[in-house]
């Protein structure tokens, strides 16, 4: 029975062209096709290191109908190179469906890992990196951008996107006002002779585009996570639960979604709070009414 061939996942310079792995120009040459994003791209990388190869274009508008192709190549042996323009392919670059269809077969898929625009980020930030979330590039329809924004908000870890610059300015805008005034870092044009990075609040790099003529090159931002909140007082909310529950105003019900939404507590929580509460309350003596009288006739 013939052997499959391999299909190996190549990360490609996201600028400086030195910055490729002795591993990675290996398979490049040895592959029996390079699939890439760009092949005018890739011939300009392989032409600078002195390899020629077979070269076949693998992208966003071609993927469905290349990937039964590269599929029977690698059934019938062939050792086939995924490669994007930057990068690693199928991180915010094409590549999924054909590696999930190499996997859905059996074929090996071989990592060759190399340098990365999230982590060469993530390095000089000097933002936490033990835990970070990685958005890529956000919906272009805003209310699917801002759901997704809004999803965001609360979480702590440091978060890492992708924009171009026609829409850079726009998304700090939006971050400024869902996130505030947190800190980040934006990260342009890295590796190469432009590479530049801006720090400080979301809306004070916002002001720093919009005062130039001309905005230009990939950026890659990174967002500090939200501020741990407030230690809660247990004493306060018991006191402020207390007063609520005492009010005629409030009903048992209310007095546990109005304290649960000031602290920030699950609801559940300030439930079983006032339960034990109410249990502990002394029982307030009914009042009788006063039954009128009848007059005798």
């Amino acid at each position: 029975m013939q052997e499959t061939g391999r299909l190996f996942v190549v990360a490609m310079p996201i600028g400086n062209m030195e910055d490729i792995t002795l591993r990675a120009l290996r398979t490049l040459a040895s592959a029996d096709v390079v699939a890439a994003e760009d092949t005018r791209v890739i011939r300009r990388h392989l032409a600078h290191h002195d390899i020629k190869g077979s070269l076949i274009s693998y992208h966003d508008f071609n993927e469905a109908e290349r990937t039964p192709q590269l599929i029977r190549r690698l059934i019938d042996g062939e050792a086939i190179a995924l490669v994007s323009n930057a990068g690693t392919p199928s991180v915010s670059d094409p590549g999924y469906r054909l590696i999930k269809a190499a996997v859905d077969r059996k074929i090996p898929v071989i990592p060759v890992p190399g340098v990365s625009a999230v982590t060469a980020a993530l390095s000089v930030s000097a933002l936490p990196t033990d835990a970070f979330v990685f958005v890529g590039f956000l919906p272009k329809k805003k209310t699917q951008r801002m759901k997704e924004l809004e999803a965001l908000a609360t979480d702590r870890r440091t978060i890492v996107f992708y924009e171009s610059p026609k829409r850079i300015v726009s998304l700090l805008e939006e971050l400024a006002c869902i996130f505030g005034s947190r800190h980040g870092v934006l990260a342009r044009e890295m590796t190469k002779p432009h590479e530049e990075f801006l720090r400080g609040s979301l809306s004070d790099m916002q002001a720093l585009l919009e005062g130039r003529s001309t905005i230009k090159g990939e950026f890659t931002l990174l967002v500090s996570g939200a501020a741990d909140p407030p230690a809660v007082s247990m004493e306060a909310v018991k006191e402020d639960l207390e007063r609520l529950l005492a009010s005629e105003a409030n009903s048992f019900s209310d007095a546990v979604k109005t304290t649960s939404k000031k602290y920030g507590l699950p609801r559940k929580q300030i439930y079983r709070q006032a339960l034990k509460l109410k249990s502990s309350e002394p029982e307030r003596p009914q009042r009788h009414k006063a039954t009128k009288k009848r007059p005798k006739v």
